[in-house]
């Protein structure tokens, strides 16, 4: 491997690094959800919540900046911090960061009842 090529990550090494993102920028509850062989789309969701929609900006601009720092793309973004919830595809990984009621409402580690917990973060 050259100095000019990046070393590729693994899925579970992206979603470790999202889970040590959001812990240094003050999101709670995190739980990184090991889907492989559950769901054919992905193989990991973080989730995570966060207390106020600035600080939900804040996450995804955070995660966004260290996913472009590291080579890595986000294929898709859906919601936004005013509507208490952020989905950001990062096709192996999908990260879900939620306000709590919103996080309550979706219930996605009911949902996924089955799927491991790799990481949980309080």
């Amino acid at each position: 491997m050259t100095s000019l090529e990046a070393k590729k990550l693994e899925p579970s090494e992206v979603a470790r690094l999202i889970v040590e993102v959001a812990s240094e920028n003050l999101a709670t509850d995190i739980v990184m959800l090991d889907l492989r062989g559950l769901a054919s789309f992905t193989d990991y969701f973080v989730v995570m919540s966060a207390d106020s929609n600035r600080l939900i900006q804040a996450l995804e601009d955070d995660i966004a900046t260290t996913m472009k720092q590291s080579k890595l793309n986000i294929h898709r973004r859906e919601g936004s911090a005013a509507t208490g919830w952020v989905l950001m595809d990062c096709s192996d990984v999908i990260v879900h960061i939620f306000a709590p009621e919103e996080r309550e409402f979706f219930g996605l580690e009911r949902l996924w009842a089955r799927a491991p917990q790799v990481v949980r973060i309080l």
